[in-house]
């Protein structure tokens, strides 16, 4: 079980930059292992398989290889994403279809291949959903249904694997990271925006895998007090 001082090997997909990065620090600042799986490696020393995540079998291979590598995982961390904004009819097959390969499949691929490990050690899971998983924009539309999946993912997982492995689902609200950088002008926020810091969203995360045996986070929504996508 988890404490303060013992997280174990914690596997971060997208842990080489944003909020998986601010993750990674996190587990490490709690004497845990953090392993990074990612398409670039992070600048930190963290050890790290590099892997396109939206591809399936690749993302389930690299668990595989991280518990091989650096150790089996009593924790992961979903926090790989990716989006492209734009009207849906001009918005190409290959590109909707990787944003919800990334951020959905990819999800599922890393925690199938991890579960063998975390129902032996009791572990857990903390998917990344989105505001955009609760309520929709236009726009969004592989984004949405990608993180309406993430939620319903989650929820099911928890009903399947209660007393096996504790599955938290993490909803935050916009953040200061690189993730809006590549988008039109129009599809980003507002100079005057307040965002979170991604390292006080990794405190939420290790607020959920630090809780006790008995106590489990289900549900945890971090967002900005005048975040315009939520409730």
């Amino acid at each position: 079980m988890f404490t303060e001082n013992a997280l174990g090997t914690v596997i971060v997909t997208g842990g080489a930059s944003g909020l998986g990065a601010a993750v990674a620090d996190a587990v490490a600042g709690r004497n845990g292992t953090p392993v990074v799986l990612d398409r670039v490696p992070p600048s930190s020393p963290y050890a790290c398989v590099e892997v396109d995540l939206a591809e399936s079998k690749a993302a389930e291979e690299a668990v595989r290889r991280a518990a091989e590598e650096v150790g089996p995982p009593s924790a992961i961390v979903t926090c790989a994403g990716t989006d492209v904004p734009g009207p849906f009819v001009v918005t190409s097959t290959e590109t909707w279809e990787r944003i919800v390969a990334v951020n959905l499949l990819g999800t599922a691929a890393v925690i199938r291949a991890a579960l063998p490990y975390l129902i032996e050690r009791h572990g857990k899971v903390v998917t990344i959903a989105s505001t955009l998983g609760h309520r929709v924009f236009g726009d969004a539309t592989a984004y949405c249904a990608s993180k309406f999946g993430v939620v319903g993912f989650s929820r099911a997982l928890q009903a399947e694997l209660q007393g096996q492995v504790g599955i938290t689902m993490l909803t935050p609200g916009g953040m200061h990271t690189g993730f809006f950088d590549a988008r039109d002008d129009k599809y980003k926020p507002p100079p005057d925006a307040r965002l979170c810091r991604p390292s006080d969203v990794a405190d939420a995360v290790m607020f959920a895998l630090t809780r006790p045996a008995g106590c489990e986070v289900k549900e945890l929504v971090v967002a900005p007090p005048t975040e315009s996508s939520w409730p």
